[in-house]
C-alpha cells in the first residue's frame, strides 16, 4: 500500500492519517501505476478527491473545497471517512495524529474555550472515542495544579542522558552504545558529562533559573559502574541544592546491570524516585526482545531497591511485544500490581524505523490484540492507581497511547513538565535536546547536542559553546523588558 498526495503545499496530516489504517505505508512522489495498491488524495481546482485501491478493488470519495477549514484538514477528513468505511476500522483517537492530546485540552482551556466546546472539538471534529477523550480530560484535570507550579517564571528541569546499554532491545530505536563493544567510551563520556552539568549550573544561574526536577535517563544509567554513578551524581549534588527540588529520578531499568551497590549509591546521592522497567514478566518474551535477564531477576531487583530505601518506584510495561498475548500481558500487569510500586507506566509498542523489529522485517501482523491488552488497565484503577500523564507516538500499534499511572501523590513531575511543554528542559549528554521556554510557552528555542557519544566527546568544546545560548535566550527577555 502506497500513499500519494497532490495539490497541497504540505500533505503531512493526510499522510499520517492514512498510516492510522495502513501503518508503515510509504509516501510516493510519483502516481501509482496500473492496479497498484494505494491511497490517493488530491486537492483539485474544483474540489477534494480521494481514492483507495486494494487487491484490484477501489472506492472514491469527493467533497467541495472548504470555506471554513484548511484544505489539508478537509482532505484528511475526507480520506479518513473513506478509509474508515473501507477498512471497518475506527481509530480510537479518531483523526488525531498529534502526540499531545492532553496539551491540546490545556491550550483550549487557556484560550477561554468552554468545556462543551472542547468536548465537541474532540468528539465531533476529530471523531475521538468517548473513552480516550474521557481519560485525556481526567488527566488534564489532575495536572492543572502541578502545571501551575511548573510554569512559574524561571522554572526548569535538568535531563542527563546515559547512551549505553548492556544489550539492545528489538523494539528500541534510541542511539545507544552496546557496553560489550563501546566500554572504552564510558569513562571519557562521564568526564565530559560532569563538565557539561557544571556548565549548565553556571548558565542557569546567569539566566536566573530555578531547578525543579532532575531526570537521569538513557539508554540505561545503571550501565555505569558504581564509581561512575558516584562521580556523576556527586557532581550533580555539588552543583545543585537538592533539598530545594521537587523530584530527582534515576532510571535503574534493567536488572542485568543494576545491583544492590548501585541502588544504594542512587539513594545516597539524593535521588527520590527510580524506575525499574520489566517491560514484561514473561521469560519467553524477554528473550524474544533481546533482554539478558529473567523475570525473577526483576523481582529480585525490586526487592533490593526497597531494601536500599527507595520509596518511590516506577515500573514500565509494554503492550504488544512480539510473542506476547492478552493473557500474558494481563499476568505481567497483575505481577507489577502485586509488587505495589508507586507508578506503573503502560506503553504501547511502536514500530520505529530504526528498531530491529522493523529493520529485520519482524512486523508480520502476529502481534496480539494490543487494544484488548490496554483494556486490562482497568485493573490499575481497581488497585488504586490513576492516570496522570499521556502521550502518543507515530507508528504505534493500533494508534494507541502511552499512559503513566500512579498512586495519589506520586505523580512524576518531570514526565508532566516535558510532555506538556510548560518549562525549560536543560539537557546534558549525547543526543540531548535542550528546550528553552519563555512567555508562557509562546517563545521556544532548542539547542542540540551531538547525537553519538564519540562525537559528543571529540567535539565537547562545541557542546559547551552551544550551552551559552541558554543565558542569551533569557537575556533577550531582559533586554525586551528594559527597552519597553
Amino acid at each position: 500500500m502506497k500513499i500519494y498526495i497532490t495539490g497541497l503545499p504540505s500533505g503531512y496530516e493526510v499522510e499520517h492519517l492514512v498510516r492510522l489504517f495502513y501503518p508503515m505505508a510509504p509516501l510516493t512522489l510519483t502516481p501509482p501505476e496500473g492496479e497498484e495498491d494505494c491511497v490517493w488524495a488530491e486537492k483539485r481546482e474544483d474540489g477534494l478527491w480521494a481514492m483507495v485501491r486494494q487487491k484490484g478493488q477501489s472506492k472514491t470519495a469527493q467533497a467541495p473545497l472548504p470555506t471554513d477549514e484548511t484544505p489539508e484538514f478537509a482532505l484528511a477528513s475526507l480520506t479518513y471517512e473513506l478509509l474508515r468505511g473501507w477498512t471497518g476500522i475506527r481509530p480510537p483517537w479518531g483523526k488525531m495524529t498529534g502526540v499531545r492530546p492532553v496539551r491540546l485540552i490545556h491550550d483550549k482551556r487557556s484560550a477561554g474555550w468552554t468545556q462543551e466546546e472542547i468536548d465537541r472539538y474532540f468528539l465531533e471534529r476529530f471523531d475521538c472515542s468517548p473513552e480516550k477523550y474521557g481519560m485525556a480530560r481526567q488527566i488534564a484535570d489532575l495536572q492543572e495544579p502541578i502545571l501551575r507550579k511548573g510554569s512559574e517564571p524561571g522554572a526548569y528541569s535538568l535531563y542527563i542522558g546515559i547512551p549505553f546499554c548492556p544489550s539492545r532491545c528489538s523494539y528500541c530505536s534510541f542511539v545507544s552504545c552496546n557496553l560489550d563493544r563501546d566500554r572504552k567510551l564510558v569513562q571519557p563520556y562521564v568526564d565530559c558529562l560532569c563538565r557539561e552539568v557544571e556548565a549548565i549550573r553556571d548558565e542557569a544561574a546567569r539566566a536566573g533559573l530555578n531547578l525543579q526536577s532532575i531526570y537521569i535517563g538513557g539508554g540505561t544509567p545503571t550501565s555505569l559502574s558504581a564509581d561512575q554513578l558516584r562521580q556523576l551524581m556527586g557532581t550533580v549534588r555539588d552543583c545543585f541544592d537538592l533539598t530545594q527540588i521537587q523530584e530527582y529520578t534515576v532510571e535503574a531499568g534493567r536488572p542485568d546491570c543494576t545491583d544492590r551497590e548501585k541502588l544504594e549509591v542512587i539513594r545516597e546521592y539524593g535521588a527520590t524516585r527510580i524506575s525499574i522497567n520489566p517491560q514484561t514478566f514473561s521469560d519467553e518474551v524477554l528473550a524474544a526482545i533481546g533482554r539478558r535477564h529473567s523475570a525473577q531477576a526483576i523481582l529480585d531487583c525490586f526487592a533490593e531497591a526497597r531494601a536500599a530505601g527507595h520509596k518511590d518506584i516506577n515500573m514500565d510495561l509494554i503492550a504488544g511485544l512480539p510473542g506476547d498475548t492478552v493473557e500474558g500481558f494481563e499476568r505481567s500487569l497483575r505481577q507489577a500490581i502485586a509488587l505495589d510500586p508507586e507508578n506503573i507506566t503502560v506503553h504501547t509498542l511502536t514500530l520505529k524505523r530504526a528498531s530491529r523489529i522493523v529493520m529485520e522485517d519482524q512486523q508480520d501482523n502476529t502481534y496480539a490484540d494490543v487494544a484488548a491488552m490496554l483494556e486490562k488497565c482497568s485493573l490499575l484503577k481497581g488497585a488504586g492507581y490513576q492516570p496522570y500523564y499521556l502521550y502518543r507516538q507515530k507508528n504505534t500499534l493500533q494508534n494507541l497511547e502511552n499512559v503513566g499511572w500512579c498512586k495519589p501523590g506520586h505523580e512524576g513531575y518531570y514526565n508532566i513538565y516535558i510532555m506538556e511543554e510548560v518549562q525549560t528542559i536543560l539537557s546534558a549528554g549525547a543526543g540531548g535536546s535542550t528546550k528553552l521556554v519563555a512567555d508562557g510557552g509562546k517563545r521556544m528555542q532548542r539547542i542540540f547536542n551531538f547525537k553519538y557519544p564519540n562525537e559528543y566527546i571529540q567535539r565537547f568544546a562545541e557542546v559547551l559553546e552551544r550551552k551559552k545560548g541558554v543565558a542569551e535566550f533569557y537575556d533577550y527577555d531582559l533586554g525586551s523588558q528594559t527597552s519597553g
